[in-house]
């Protein structure tokens, strides 16, 4: 079980030096509690006590990074069973079989269809994360040549290494050596040489039981050679799935059950893909941390891309998009130039309208800690002086030939002052509801 805030501070030196960066030992003491704070910021804390409180301080499931570079994807690290409690950390991973019984040409197919998933929502990158390599084959030159044209043609794609066998192991993971890969197959009868092939490739193991009894007992034994473990239930059917996902994470988070404290697998594939689609939704929601499908079309991906996004933002903190000029279309120098608040819902409506009307813009998206137009101006967050500082600062002026900036309805009070701040401009009031867009912007072209 974790320490509280007091049986903390009783192992720290409570000598309130502030070195940590929080005004005494007791309020650092606190924060180790919540997590909110590493034991490593206490510089005087004997080794002793930085044992304890290391692991009093870490949390209840193990946080994993799999990947290198740009594309580097971390797990885990969860601390909460539900959403509105604080908020979920790390985004699930979603990755897409590859087997090793598809041509060279086929495979590849899948591996540009993984490259080219991303799409861009609400400013984010959303795309998929890691490719599953099957030895379906049990052919171990197979998965090694499967492997190979991955590290060829995606070097920072991260990769699962999916076979039972340490030797094919071994041959698949060399091209990822080093890179932070997964190697998926360690099992009560192969456990020892699969954990001391995935530490020599410095990968993450994880652990394909048939039970969660056999999960934990699989865990405890793999941990001595590679700490970094991730766990696969044995579960199949949705159910299955749900009843797993929800005691590992209980056990971990509510019992400080450290042999389940892990990231989850789940695969969800089906031959069907809206079935498929939907058993990926039940892993989403309910605390897998890899969800492995066998296939992911363009509809597939927006959903779970999307319904990932909104699971993982914070709930206490409005959806936003990044503060920033954005074009709908191909704008020239003389295209309508709009503005408009940060709240992602606002944002959505504002530039779909924009782009129904056909006609090019510039949107300006100003931050507004993610407040709707009226909210944002009746807070403060949507006036003259930040409207006018935003404009004069992005250098919009260089790009367009008329000075002339479209407000939303809703804030024709702002006008005037607009004016006033923004020598050389037009304000004009553009419709108070953005379905109004494209009639008035087809009327201006």
């Amino acid at each position: 079980m974790a320490l509280t805030g007091v049986e903390i501070f009783k192992l720290l030196p409570k000598t309130n030096c502030k070195k940590c960066g929080q005004p005494t030992c007791l309020a650092f003491a606190m924060k180790l509690a919540q997590r909110q704070a590493s034991i490593d910021q206490c510089p005087d804390v004997s080794e002793e006590a930085k044992q304890k409180l290391g692991e009093a301080s870490a949390p209840p499931i193990r946080p994993i990074t799999l990947g290198t570079g740009a594309r580097a994807v971390k797990i885990g690290e969860e601390t909460v069973l539900f959403r509105h409690e604080k908020k979920f950390v790390n985004p699930c991973a979603i990755s897409v079989k590859i087997s090793d019984n598809l041509s060279q040409a086929d495979a590849g197919k899948v591996i540009a269809g993984i490259m080219e998933s991303e799409i861009d929502r609400v400013g984010q990158k959303l795309r998929v994360d890691a490719a599953f390599l099957s030895n379906d084959s049990g052919d171990a030159s197979k998965l090694a040549a499967l492997a190979s044209l991955v590290a060829s043609k995606a070097p920072e794609l991260p990769v699962i290494i999916s076979t039972t066998s340490p030797d094919a192991a071994e041959a698949a993971l060399k091209p990822f050596a080093g890179k932070n890969a997964v190697l998926y197959g360690a099992n009560k009868d192969n456990l020892e040489a699969m954990a001391q092939k995935a530490k020599d490739a410095k990968a993450a193991l994880a652990i394909a039981a048939s039970s969660l009894d056999e999960a934990a007992e699989l865990t405890e034994k793999a941990k001595a050679i590679v700490p970094d473990l991730i766990m696969d239930s044995g579960a199949r059917k949705a159910g299955e799935m749900l009843r797993d996902n929800t005691y590992v994470r209980r056990a971990a988070i509510k019992k400080g059950f450290k042999p389940l404290g892990y990231p989850v697998i789940n695969f969800v594939g089906r031959g069907d893909s809206m079935l498929e689609t939907v058993v990926a939704v039940l892993s989403v929601t309910k605390y897998a941390s890899i969800i492995v499908l066998d296939h992911l079309e363009k509809w597939q991906s927006l959903a779970l891309f999307s319904l990932r996004q909104n699971i993982y933002t914070d709930p206490q903190v409005p959806m936003q998009v990044q503060q920033n000029i954005y074009k709908v279309g191909d704008p020239g120098p003389k295209a309508p130039f709009l503005i408009t608040t940060n709240f992602s819902l606002t944002y959505f409506i504002v530039s779909g309208e924009v782009e129904n009307s056909k006609v090019p813009c510039r949107l300006a998206v100003l931050d507004s800690e993610g407040l709707s137009v009226l909210t944002a101006w009746a807070a403060g967050k949507f006036t003259a002086s930040k409207i006018a500082q935003f404009i004069k600062e992005s250098g919009i002026e260089a790009e367009i030939e008329n000075k002339e900036l479209i407000i939303p309805g809703y804030v024709a009070i702002l006008s005037g002052a607009i004016e006033d701040k923004l020598e050389g401009w037009k304000i004009t009031v553009g419709p108070r509801e953005a379905n109004g867009l494209p009639a008035f912007l087809k009327s201006r072209a």
